[in-house]
This record gives structure tokens, sequence and C-alpha cells, in this order.
């Protein structure tokens, strides 16, 4: 059944929810720590769930947990559901794990351009400490926006810009003009290996201050854990354990609901729920 916008919405939240459920059924079962992280934090704090417009969910953990949990998942997640990183997954190219809902498809711009499947998922994002000295910190940094940039050019020239309007129209029309030469010259698995680079070892002197890289947002290593809890949709999810101050240093006056006009869904080009029920493009458009 061709599902309308609002129905799509309501169902693919629904199905994230499930997701959500698989995390944190798996990770109890391993006693790998996560929470609840960016906008899903955001939505549990303000709404008690999803924030009503929102059609996606993230969620957090430090490196070392990160690492275990796609380790163990390959081989042993919730059946119905599979854990993918760019190292497993041919077309991926993020520096994230996804968690997808097995038997669905959420096909967006940048999936549709670079030809590959992916189901309705939730993104999976490792925290790593800055390095202790602040000139080394900041070039932690650079690395992994440059390597970042890199691994995403080098696969589309579909990418997210920070800027709207016509600067970010230039943004995208370079980042799609450098798409082929970025692609010719540099390979995932280089561009992969040298993100890596900015990501701390054992013995490295390392802050008590960790970001999700590329990303600059600078959380105390205690304002993420041991996490708190909050209600999710009727569920006791982790949360950082000083979740107001998270979201104050990622948005502000986080309590203040946005303006109507900018309360959007960004609903994908396909997402077919595996059931029969799907929304936007028909099975034929879609692998056309």
């Amino acid at each position: 059944m061709q599902l309308r916008r609002d129905e799509a919405l309501a169902k693919l939240q629904a199905t994230i929810l499930e997701i959500l459920d698989a995390i944190a059924s798996f990770c109890a079962e391993h006693e790998i720590t996560w929470f609840l992280d960016s906008g899903t934090t955001l939505g549990a704090l303000r709404h008690d769930g999803f924030i009503p417009w929102d059609d996606d969910a993230d969620v957090g953990m430090l490196r070392a947990d990160w690492e275990r949990f796609t380790r163990l998942a390959r081989d042993r997640f919730i059946p119905g559901f599979s854990v993918h990183t760019a190292k497993d997954t041919e077309g991926f190219d993020g520096i994230m794990a996804k968690v997808y809902r097995d038997g669905t498809r959420f096909i967006d711009r940048r999936a549709e351009n670079e030809g590959f499947e992916q189901g309705i998922f939730v993104d999976v994002f490792p925290y790593d400490a800055l390095f202790a000295d602040e000139r080394r910190a900041r070039a932690q940094l650079r690395r992994a926006r440059f390597w970042t940039y890199v691994l995403y050019l080098a696969g589309s020239g579909d990418v997210n810009v920070p800027h709207g309007g016509a600067l970010g129209a230039t943004e995208r029309l370079g980042a799609a003009l450098a798409n082929p030469l970025v692609h010719a010259l540099f390979s995932k698995e280089r561009a992969l290996g040298n993100f890596e680079r900015a990501i701390p070892r054992p013995g490295d002197a390392v802050s008590d201050i960790v970001v999700p890289l590329p990303y600059e947002l600078r959380h105390p290593i205690e304002t993420l854990v041991p996490p708190a809890t909050h209600e999710f949709c009727g569920r006791q999810f982790p949360v950082p354990a000083d979740a107001e101050d998270y979201l104050r240093v990622k948005y502000g006056d986080w309590r203040r609901l946005p303006p109507p006009e900018a309360r959007k869904s960004h609903l994908p080009v396909l997402i077919d729920f595996g059931d029969g029920d799907v929304y936007g493009k028909d099975e034929a458009q879609a692998t056309s």
C-alpha cells in the first residue's frame, strides 16, 4: 500500500523504535554502555519520545564500547536486524555504524546516487577522547574533518553542506564537481585509514573531553557516562549522564520549540517497510 506522508512518518518511527529495542537488548546482554544521542536525546527530554516530526534516531557510545558493539554484532546480533560499517558494507562510506531493520529499504538521495541498498536504520556514533595537548587536539579534529569529507566525496558528490541559500548551493556544486577527482585519487580504504589516525590509541596522552569525530562539540566525559535513564516512548532508555548540559552545549535553549515552519520531516526518496507498505517511489521506479 502506498502510504501518505503522515502515515509513513508514524510507521517509520515505530520501526526505528524496534531497532532501538534491539540495540538495548543486545547491549544489556553484552554489558555495552550506550546512550541516546543528538535529537533523540532532545526528543526524550522534551517529548518523552521522538520529536514529533523527526524521522531518524541516533545512538552514542564511547569508542571502546563502539568497537566491541560492532565486533560482536557481526555474528550474533538480534535476529531480524543487522549492523553495518564502512569496512564491511559495499557503498556505505560513513564513520558511524548503522543498525538496519532487515527486510526494509530506506533509499535517500545519497544511497540512490551511489547505487547501494540500505534498510531503515539507526546511526551509532563513536565518541573519542581529544588529545591532552591542545595543538595536537586541533590537528586531530582537522584530520578527522578532512578525511571524513574525502570519504564522503569519494563516494558521492551529494553531501551535507554547512550553509543554506546561495552559499550552500555553491558548496553543493563544488562537492558535485569535486566528486570525480576525489574518487579517482582516494579509495575508501585509504580515506578510512587516514581518518582512523585521528583516533587515540592506548598509551596516547588524552584529555577528559570527548567528541564524536569529526564534529567539534566538546563534552567532558562525565557529561556522557555513566548514563542516566529517561522515558522514551514508554521505555526507559539511557541518555547522557548530564543530559540537560549535553543538550545545552549542542542546541542552546533546547526547551524552546522551533517555529512551525521549521518543524519539517525529511523523508527519503523511498521507504519500503517490507510488508507491502511503501512511501515514495514504487519498486519499478526505485530500481530503474
